[in-house]
């Protein structure tokens, strides 16, 4: 669903409100929000109501604008809105026992002291929750039961809720979602043995599938924190596997234990080097030029989707970026792969409204666990059909000369973009060599008399190939910087 601003006639409301006018005002804003955010947990929108009410006494009592605290005000709105669209788009799109999978892992993480019967509860209430949410029963899709006997049970659940609980009940669910992981028991065994090495695992995977493989994710997820959810999921998929064909007649003794051993490295290694050499390419290049590292492979991934879609999500990977590379280790891959997923599951999302390709319907539909691996292994799109060399492909206009770096680095973006459409198979080294002639392009022009005329002198000499060593070897003898 496009996201629509929420705009109000405030200019009527100056002055100290009467109480109908008020009251008018507030039920105004709580219809606004509902009606853009179908999906949203309805406390939620009560919660962020009363800060809005409390916002408007002040401001209105000034001549301050409230624009800008309208938009912070809304900002966990919009988040929170974006979690249950995600949340309702995996279970509509992979079921009910993959979203079971996905809190369990999260549950079992955040209270590790938890027994099973009790995370498994849990897990089975907030799964119920989320199917009336998704099914837009907002009279049922309340947390208020959960969070009642979250705070309840909270000296068998966690230490670290105590204040979470002691809020009002519309702030104590953000609380509690926000809150660390509590700490692992001091007696648990680095190591789960009884899913490896004991003989009747196959007997209990054959009579109790599920709850075997829960059982399984439970005690790996709150043994590891530092573990993204994904990644857990990953592992459990690994295992499922694994014991399909240990346990087939005739698997070798070892099978089970030196299989689990290869699984983990596998996913451990592959989702921990990804999460590194992205930071390390963030905190090489800062936002806007690893943005564009973004934008040249997602370009080639996802030709199909528009600049501004592009430009969009890549953005949001960049402020991902932003947000996770500079953590700790331990929190390092839970921050930069749950964010990623919110970011995936929207592109997935446009995907079903207007498909993409064939390599992004397979991502998004054959695996949640394995979505974000595959969608890294994309390459060109081979079956893209690129853009033609029109006049209106390239333009050069007096906004280039704009001293708003913010502007021209969107014009810039977009097009690096037009250029990987028009030569999808265009290196790294041959867009380097373009940017840096586009530079030089736009220096000269912009110290001219007339910048309009310089383009339009450049265009032409650049539709044959001569100007400015524009034509990129490789790339045909017309191309264009990025």
């Amino acid at each position: 669903m496009a996201e629509a601003a929420i705009t109000l006639r405030l200019p009527a409301y100056r002055g100290l409100l009467p109480n109908q006018r008020h009251f008018s005002l507030c039920f105004s804003f709580i219809y606004e929000v509902s009606r853009r955010h179908p999906f949203l947990y309805a406390p939620t929108i009560l919660s962020v109501a009363i800060r809005y009410d409390e916002m408007m006494k002040n401001c209105c009592r000034s001549a301050e604008d409230p624009t800008h605290n309208l938009e912070e005000l809304v900002k966990p709105v919009k988040e929170d809105s974006l979690r249950q669209e995600h949340t309702c788009g995996i279970l509509k799109k992979f079921g009910e026992r993959t979203l079971k999978a996905l809190k369990l892992a999260q549950i079992s993480q955040k209270f590790p002291k938890a027994d099973f019967v009790t995370v498994k509860k849990l897990v089975t209430d907030i799964a119920n929750m989320h199917k009336d949410c998704c099914r837009g029963d907002m009279l049922d899709c309340m947390r208020d039961r959960i969070l009642h006997y979250v705070c309840a049970n909270q000296d068998i659940l966690s230490s670290k809720i105590k204040k979470c609980c002691e809020k009002p009940l519309l702030q104590r669910s953000e609380c509690i979602v926000n809150a660390e992981n509590d700490d692992k028991p001091e007696d648990l065994s680095p190591h789960i043995r009884e899913f490896i090495e004991d003989k009747g695992i196959c007997e209990r995977f054959a009579q109790e599938k599920d709850t075997h493989l829960a059982r399984f994710l439970y005690e790996y997820s709150r043994r590891h924190p530092e573990f993204s959810a994904q990644m857990l999921l990953r592992i459990g998929k690994g295992y499922e596997d694994l014991l399909q064909e240990c346990c087939k007649a005739g698997a070798p003794d070892n099978c089970c234990s030196r299989g689990v051993g290869e699984e983990l490295k596998k996913h451990i290694y592959e989702t921990e080097s990804v999460m590194k050499t992205s930071c390390d390419i963030y905190k090489e290049k800062g936002d806007y030029y690893f943005q564009n590292e973004l934008l040249m492979s997602f370009t080639k991934k996802m030709p199909q989707l528009t600049s501004a879609e592009l430009i969009k999500f890549t953005k949001q990977m960049t402020t991902v970026g932003s947000k996770c590379c500079q953590l700790s280790q331990d929190k390092l891959l839970p921050c930069a792969e749950e964010n990623l997923d919110l970011v995936l599951g929207e592109i997935c999302r446009r995907h079903l409204t207007d498909p993409i390709n064939p390599g992004v319907c397979h991502c998004c539909s054959s695996s949640y666990a394995l979505r974000r691996p595959c969608m890294g292994k994309l390459e060109i799109d081979e079956n893209y059909v690129p853009l033609s060399l029109t006049p209106d492909l390239f333009t050069f206009h007096e906004d280039l000369c704009t001293t708003e770096e913010e502007k021209l680095q969107h014009k810039k973006q977009e097009m690096l973009i037009n250029l990987i459409k028009y030569k999808p198979q265009i290196t790294q080294e041959q867009l380097s060599s373009v940017t840096a002639a586009f530079t030089a392009m736009r220096e000269q022009c912009c110290k001219e008399a007339s910048h309009e005329a310089c383009f339009v002198r450049e265009l032409t000499s650049f539709a044959s190939g001569e100007s400015l060593g524009l034509a990129v070897e490789g790339c045909g003898q017309r191309s264009f910087p990025g």
